[in-house]
This record gives structure tokens, sequence and C-alpha cells, in this order.
């Protein structure tokens, strides 16, 4: 506030501030093949896509985040595979947070049916009052793989991971959607030249294995659009890729279309956060003193 004395009178003059509300947080606890989960925070919910850490290791990666684990709504897993549900079960009988998961990966997971929703694919699920996930099927080998796509405050995020190919479906889901965190699991020439058996090279490079880093980009590239303002780059294998590689392949397929915020989430995080549903609004302050 600027105020002049004039007159025996303090005068003050209008002031414009502006007040930026962060509606949904996006906040990757780590991601990789020894254990991946992501804290989905709005106002009115905490959600975690996947839960494939220890119970210790859950909870002191949300303590960083000045979050208890009692302090979780819910969980909700894309597959059974160890790395990305291996965790569910603990969340249950450690805190009694209910496990959202379809059928197959509750049964493979062993979830208690007393703590445990179920979803069918395509079905939107609505947690609280202002967040709903819609999970979309990926080929993924051995598992009933689903990615999930957030909405919240007029806004979308997808999770999308552990998968080798796309569908038309994943494609016509994600377009548009202003933030993006996809796998981008290995560069090419590192796992064909190294130590990996052919038989887990042909499994990881399959229809049903993990997307490369060209493949990432040329994914990115069907879904961009201006709205597209953060991706996340997620699930990085330690053996066979390295951050820079996948940053520089991806962002030479959407150079032209992207102009937004890249990052890598690896596997010690959290390491950052990303926000959609940005609410701003201008207020104007005003007042006179007497003296």
């Amino acid at each position: 506030m600027i105020m002049r004395y004039r007159s025996g009178v303090f005068k003050s003059f209008p002031r414009r501030v502006t007040i930026v509300h962060m509606t949904m947080t996006i906040t990757h606890l780590g991601t990789g093949s020894r254990g991946n989960s992501t804290l989905l925070e709005t106002p009115n919910a905490k959600v975690l896509v996947d839960q494939g850490f220890s119970g210790v290791q859950l909870k002191k990666r949300l303590a960083r985040l000045n979050i208890e684990p009692e302090d979780i709504d819910c969980v909700i897993i894309s597959h059974h595979h160890g790395d990305h549900g291996g965790g569910a079960s603990v969340v249950q009988s450690k805190w009694n947070i209910p496990v959202l998961a379809n059928e197959r990966t509750a049964l493979e997971l062993g979830l208690d049916p007393e703590l445990t929703n179920y979803f069918d694919s395509l079905d939107l699920v609505k947690i609280g009052d202002d967040l709903t996930l819609l999970p979309v099927p990926v080929p993924h080998d051995g598992s009933d793989n689903v990615a999930f796509i957030a909405s919240h405050g007029g806004e979308r995020a997808a999770i999308i991971t552990d998968l080798g190919s796309w569908t038309d479906e994943l494609i016509a889901h994600v377009r548009g959607c202003e933030h993006i965190s996809i796998e981008s699991n290995y560069d090419h020439h590192r796992l064909v030249s190294g130590p990996y058996p052919y038989s887990l090279k042909d499994r990881i490079t399959g229809r049903g294995g993990h997307l490369s880093n060209d493949q990432t980009g040329q994914f990115l590239a069907e879904v961009c659009t201006e709205a597209t303002r953060t991706i996340t780059l997620t699930h990085l294998s330690e053996k066979n890729n390295m951050p820079h590689i996948a940053e520089s392949t991806v962002l030479y397929y959407i150079d032209e279309i992207f102009s937004g915020d890249l990052k890598i989430s690896l596997q010690d995080g959290p390491e950052f956060s990303h926000y959609i549903g940005e609410v701003t609004a201008e207020v104007e302050t005003e007042k006179k003193t007497v003296k």
C-alpha cells in the first residue's frame, strides 16, 4: 500500500494484488524399477497413484512433503507388478487406507476385500467432490494395466506407465491434457548393445513391454497441443537409459509443438511438483486513514 500525507489525511492509492491458487498438485514420490508412486493432491483429496514402495519408504517420502500416510484418502493401482502395486496391501494392513483396483489386479496382489473398491476400464472414478480419475487400458505383458486421466478444476493430467505401444483410444483421451506424465524407459541402442539376455530384450521392446525414448517422443508428438503446459518423463531404466539422452530424444520429436516445462522423475523422489487447475484472481485493496 502506498500512502501520502496531504492536509492531515493519509490517502492511500489502490493496489492490485494477484493471488494464484494451485488447485491440484502432481508429485512423483519416485519412479523406476525399484518402486513407483505419484501423489495427486487437491484441496479436498490426497490420492496415491500406485504404491510400489515398502511402508518405511512410503512414510519417508511422504514426510518430505509434510504428509503422513494417515492423511492419504486412498490408493489407486494401475496394475499388479511389484514396482507399482507391491506395497498396496501394506497401506491396507498398516494404515487402513482403502485401495482401488480392477479385479485382476486386486486378486494378483491379494488385497483385503474389506478395504478394496473395484473399477472397470473407462469407468469414471470420483474421489471426493473435486477429483475424478478415468482408467484407460494400455498394453503391458501379463497384466490388466491402465493409464489414468485425472480431472480437476476443468483441467486434466495423464499418468501413463508400463506400456510397449499405444492405442487410438489412449491418444484420444490424452490429447490436450494440461499435464502428461509418461514413461521413457530405455534408449534403444543402450538396450540392444547391453548385457540383458535376448529374451528380456525382446520382452522390453515388444508391444506389451516398455516405451523407448523414441516411442515416447512419437506418442507425445501425437497428443501435445497448445493446452499442454508440463511433461514429466518417468520410469527411466537405470541400466539402459540416461536422463540427458531421454530428454534430448523426446525433445527432438516435440520441440516445435511444445514450449512448456519438461522434467524427469527418477527413483529417489520426491524432487518437484507440477500443478493444474490454476485459478488466478486480482484483488484491489484500498484504505483511507484520517490522522
